[in-house]
């Protein structure tokens, strides 16, 4: 494999591209050169002749980027990759990830395929390539593919200045409008949400459209939110549901404003979070407890898939509150809805893929992981529960809620094959742990879940990194600790594996 392969084969993050785009950070080089972009869009159009059996003359790409402060660049080095192969190219600028899928599907649009530049939560210095078809986002294994034929490209930098510009946003948010009035069965016109205050916090991401572009529109009042201007710096804080400090910002932002409601999203809204009116926050569990009770009535009997990583109070929850099934997958947000994907191809139902980082697909919506079309949803409901008199909350009233949740990432090092070690280590947590009388929960698609008493312990190997991250969830207060010291006994004496993080 030729060096500059292997450079490029290193930029695959899972079923995306990822790499440092901007110099300055200490110990990381920057590897998402301009080059690299071109090259690796030369490898899309690849990828994308193979799988249509047209040539490149005959494509329609469609390209957009996050507010990062590399996205300029990165996008005029991609466009001149696409056009030097023939493809014609329409710029959608600033854009969000699920809004470039759905330029394969609007029909005055119609691309065989789309790029969007964004290192979805990671730091301004990061960025990165998604790719789409009108079949949906790409696999790894394609991403794979379209790495290798980037290889066989020397960087050709086209006709970067004469290409079609498209006001995507504009677009994607009158969808979501009309998605919102259908379901409070209202003209746009007639102003459905208003009375309504809902505030938006979209981290300087590019999020900050859905109160401008979708909710003030439709009658609500914006009034409180913060950060709606694209930064890619992001000064205030990480757009990112899962980062505390983003939800104390968005929490604070409702209690501040008085608002009904609160809505973040990540940089490139594929994923969000919100607050209730009380300061509630809906994440994680409670997400994903929320988008289940607000589609249970339509799904009855049907599956939810969520990752590995979900509490047994959400399984209670889903499967006797609002009678579902509960899949509970492997992590990673192409795993969860490539088996929601296959569970409807096999005729067993199941309208919603959702993992705890805030990603979730919705059958309905070409289960594309789309945070501004679970916003729409919540909306909708919030929307109805007003009408009714009632608080939204009371959707999830009877979700509880674990004493005590904790993760411990352990580092693997000194070893060649870290996936061969990694599975050692899960056969002796296993072996060790069932001669003291702890079970494994059945089945298991990742890693190993021990049951304890007082609360569960999912050990894995992680989807990227030389880490075993280790969940521990309690039933108790100081449960976690006591988890965590017995499981170090399980795992004593594997020397590569750090385990100084769960205590002595």
């Amino acid at each position: 494999m030729a060096a500059t392969e292997k450079g490029l084969l290193r930029l695959q993050n899972g079923s995306d591209v990822r790499g440092v785009a901007v110099a300055g950070v200490a110990d990381e080089p920057v590897n998402l050169t301009p080059e690299a972009v071109c090259r690796i869009a030369m490898g899309f159009i690849d990828f994308l002749e193979k799988k249509t059996g047209r040539p490149a003359s005959d494509m329609k790409v469609t390209i957009g980027r996050d507010s990062r402060v590399s996205g300029p660049e990165l996008k005029k080095a991609a466009i001149g990759g696409l056009t030097s192969r023939g493809a014609r190219v329409i710029d959608c600028g600033l854009a969000s990830t699920p809004a470039m899928f759905m330029t394969t599907v609007f029909d005055e649009i119609k691309a065989d395929g789309a790029i969007m530049l964004t290192a979805s939560h990671l730091p301004y210095n990061r960025n990165g390539m998604k790719f789409f078809t009108k079949d949906g986002g790409a696999e790894k294994s394609d991403v794979k593919r379209i790495l290798e034929a980037a290889a066989c490209h020397m960087a050709d930098h086209g006709n970067t200045s004469d290409v079609e510009k498209y006001d995507l946003i504009t677009r994607y948010s009158a969808f979501l409008r009309e998605k919102v009035s259908e379901g409070l069965k209202k003209s746009p016109e007639e102003k459905p949400l208003s009375g309504m205050h809902v505030v938006v916090d979209a981290g300087n991401g590019n999020g900050g459209f859905f109160a401008t572009k979708v909710l003030e529109p439709l009658g609500a009042d914006i009034s409180g939110s913060v950060y709606l201007e694209p930064d890619g710096m992001f000064p205030n804080h990480i757009p990112n549901p899962e980062n505390k400090q983003a939800m104390a910002s968005i929490k604070n932002a409702v209690l501040s404003s008085h608002a009904d409601l609160g809505l973040i999203f990540d940089t490139d809204v594929d994923r969000m979070g919100a607050v209730l009116s009380s300061g509630e926050e809906l994440s994680r569990n409670s997400l994903i407890a929320m988008i289940a009770a607000i589609i249970a009535p339509e799904y009855p009997g049907s599956t939810i898939v969520t990752d590995s990583v979900t509490s047994d109070e959400l399984t209670v929850f889903l499967e006797h509150a609002l009678g579902f099934k509960h899949l509970r997958y492997k992590r990673g947000y192409r795993n969860v809805i490539d088996k929601c994907i296959e569970l409807n191809h096999k005729g067993e139902t199941s309208p919603l893929a959702i993992e705890t980082s805030g990603h979730g697909a919705l059958k309905e919506n070409f289960y594309l992981d789309d945070g501004a079309y679970l916003a729409v949803k919540i909306l909708i409901a919030a929307a109805k529960a007003r009408i009714a008199g009632v608080n939204i909350g009371a959707l999830i009233g009877k979700l509880g809620h674990p004493a005590e949740s904790r993760e411990y990432r352990m580092t693997i090092s000194g070893v060649d094959d870290v996936q061969a070690y990694g599975a050692r280590v899960l056969d002796t947590y296993r072996s060790r742990a069932a001669k003291k009388g702890i079970s494994a929960a059945e089945p298991s698609y990742e890693g190993v879940r021990l049951v304890f008493p007082n609360g569960w312990a999912l050990l894995r190997m992680s989807l990227h990194d030389p880490v075993m991250p280790l969940n521990i969830e309690s039933k108790e207060q100081g449960g976690c600790a006591t988890i965590a010291k017995e499981i170090r006994g399980f795992l004593s004496g594997l020397d590569a594996l750090d385990i100084g993080v769960l205590g002595k």
